[in-house]
């Protein structure tokens, strides 16, 4: 037996068929009010769509017969995109880089704007950078990230320990649950 190469069902996004692509004959549909209109055929089903200027789009094509829907289908799919987006809530790595000779007043800001990004959800990576005869000052410079760290208060926990690169001193911190 040849196979048939032409018929290919449209489905669309989530398997999603719309339109001529239905091939049930009977249909249970649904308008765009989300009232239920009873079991027709597919030629009434696309007449009633068409009329409206609307899409005929079969929302479940496990069910016997078939449930389809009179709907704007590309607005349909926009609010499926829109609610997907919304579901995956996206965490960034916020940095703050601090200097070894910093002063008094800066560290407080740097420690302010850490707090802010930690109130957002962020998760917040600070760095440290030796440059020159900085590195031979490693120990200092770990005990000022300590400090720094200690002075934030106990809303945080560190996600990635002190660790150093080279001349880079790193450690990434999140919000306490």
């Amino acid at each position: 037996m040849r196979n048939n190469r032409r018929y290919k069902p449209k489905i669309v996004g989530k398997k999603y068929r719309i339109n001529n692509w239905i091939r049930s004959p009977k249909v249970n549909v649904i308008n765009e009010e989300g009232q239920q209109l009873g079991v027709l055929t597919i030629q009434e089903a696309m007449d009633l769509a068409t009329k409206a200027g609307l899409d005929l789009v079969e929302v479940s094509p496990i069910a016997d017969p078939p449930v389809c829907r009179i709907m704007d289908y590309g607005k349909f799919q926009y609010q499926q995109n829109r609610s997907q987006q919304k579901k995956s809530k996206k965490v960034e790595i916020k940095g703050v880089r601090l200097s070894f000779k910093i002063g008094q007043h800066d560290l407080s800001v740097k420690q302010k704007q850490v707090c802010k990004f930690l109130e957002q959800g962020h998760k917040v990576k600070i760095e440290l950078r030796l440059r020159g005869r900085e590195r031979a000052f490693k120990d200092r410079a770990k005990e000022l990230m300590h400090q720094f760290i200690q002075d934030l208060g106990e809303n945080y926990k560190v996600d990635k320990p002190l660790s150093q690169q080279g001349s880079l001193i790193t450690t990434i911190i999140t919000k306490n649950n």
